[in-house]
Formats: structure tokens, C-alpha cells, sequence
């Protein structure tokens, strides 16, 4: 299985050594990795940058609740060892977006459309367990931010994160990205889109605000004076 549908240039350095290999193993042993273990699930969608619907980036997402209402997502290029962790999800449900405020709704999008539309998936998971869960996803909000272009090729993760979007509506995703993916995987979108019919979206309907708010969103930077350290108050003497 490839590890993922672009065509990225590798990663600069030498290959792991045995020594470096033989210490992680010992720390491994030794060491706690608690939230990492708390990982529960894998799912694998589409994402677009909020500036350039044409940029599209297979992301598989590996996921763990922090309480019912919110999960938390490293996001890799592909599902093998090698693969790049490019980015990260936050994922809430509709009653949590709502408290947000209006500013901050823009910079989350809605997962109605990839749900029903049959394009996010749990990969190697059976239809009937994975759509229990997805009934519950199809209601929710998330907040991605990407580091890695590697929809562009780079080696290593250069420029700005990103605010990336998620696909709403039919004729957005990429014709060649479904197919390999749908390849990939062995699924098929139309027969999953077909399955999840009876699914609903937000019970508020789709926050208008919600999904860029059907603008464009690109991070920039700028420079700004720092404060003198000098001038502030101490609280200690």
C-alpha cells in the first residue's frame, strides 16, 4: 500500500541508526506515552487550504476524545510507520461550536457533506460500526491546521501553517485523489454515500459563519514591536 496519494520528495538525513534504534527501544520500555495511548480511532478524509479549494490533501486522522463533546486528532499524509504528521484536528460538537464566538466560527468547518457523501471513512473498520460513530461525527465542527505541504512535494514542513477546510458540497474533491484513495483503501464513496442516506447533519442546520463562511482564509505573518521586559511590573522583589 502507498503510503500516500502525493507525490512528496523524501525526507533529507541518513536512515535511522542501530544505536538511536536500540535507545528509543530502552526509553520506549522505560517511558509513559499516555496521550498518545489514548488514540482510539483512525479516519481518513479529504482536506483543502482555506485560500485554494484546488490544493487537496489526503489526511488520515488518528483521534482520542478528551471528553464526549471534544476529540483531538494528529493528522498524518498516509497510515503506514512512515508516514508525515502534517497537521492536527480539533473536533467539537454543534452545542460547543455555538458558544464560540463570531470570529471564531470561520475558522471551523462542518463534516455534514464528507459524512453522507461517503468520503470519510475508518479505514479496515466494518460498515456497520463505523457508521454508529459516524452519526455522531456527521453533527460536529473542526479546526484543522496544517504544517506540511506535502500536496507540493516539500521534504520538510516549510512556510506557515494553514487553516484548511473540509469539502461541502458534490464536485469539490479531486477526481484523481478520490480514485486513488478509493484504490488504496478498497472502498467505494458512492456505495457509502448510498448507506449513510438516512444520516443528519447539525440540529441547528449549518451555522452560517460556519466553513470560512464561504470565504477565503490564508495565515499570514507580521512584525510587531516586542514589549521592553524592562518597563513591566514585578510581582516579586
Amino acid at each position: 500500500m502507498a503510503a500516500s496519494c502525493h507525490d512528496v520528495d523524501p525526507v533529507p538525513g541518513k536512515p535511522t541508526e542501530t544505536g538511536t534504534s536500540l535507545l528509543e527501544t530502552a526509553t520506549g520500555a522505560i517511558q509513559g506515552f499516555a496521550p498518545v495511548n489514548q488514540i482510539h480511532q483512525h479516519l481518513c478524509a479529504f482536506h483543502f487550504y482555506g485560500d485554494d479549494m484546488t490544493r487537496q490533501v489526503e489526511a488520515h486522522h488518528f483521534c482520542a476524545h478528551l471528553t464526549e463533546d471534544v476529540r483531538q486528532c494528529l493528522i498524518f499524509d498516509g497510515p503506514d510507520a512512515v508516514a508525515r504528521l502534517i497537521g492536527l484536528e480539533y473536533i467539537v460538537t454543534e452545542e460547543l461550536f455555538l458558544t464560540l464566538p463570531d470570529d471564531e466560527k470561520p475558522l471551523w468547518h462542518t463534516h455534514e457533506f464528507e459524512v453522507k457523501g461517503g468520503v470519510l471513512f475508518m479505514p479496515g473498520v466494518p460498515g456497520v460500526v463505523e457508521r454508529r460513530d459516524l452519526e455522531t461525527v456527521a453533527k460536529t465542527y473542526g479546526k484543522t491546521i496544517h504544517f506540511w505541504q506535502v500536496d507540493r512535494g516539500d521534504a520538510l514542513p516549510l512556510g506557515l501553517p494553514q487553516i484548511m477546510m473540509a469539502l461541502t458540497r458534490d464536485g469539490q474533491l479531486r477526481q484523481d485523489l478520490a480514485e486513488c484513495v478509493e484504490k488504496k483503501f478498497g472502498v467505494s464513496f458512492q456505495k457509502e454515500r448510498e448507506n449513510r442516506a438516512y444520516m443528519t447533519g447539525p440540529a441547528h442546520g449549518i451555522h452560517p459563519l460556519a466553513n470560512a463562511a464561504g470565504k477565503g482564509l490564508k495565515t499570514s505573518i507580521r512584525e510587531v514591536d516586542l514589549p521592553d521586559p524592562t518597563t513591566r511590573a514585578r510581582v516579586f522583589t
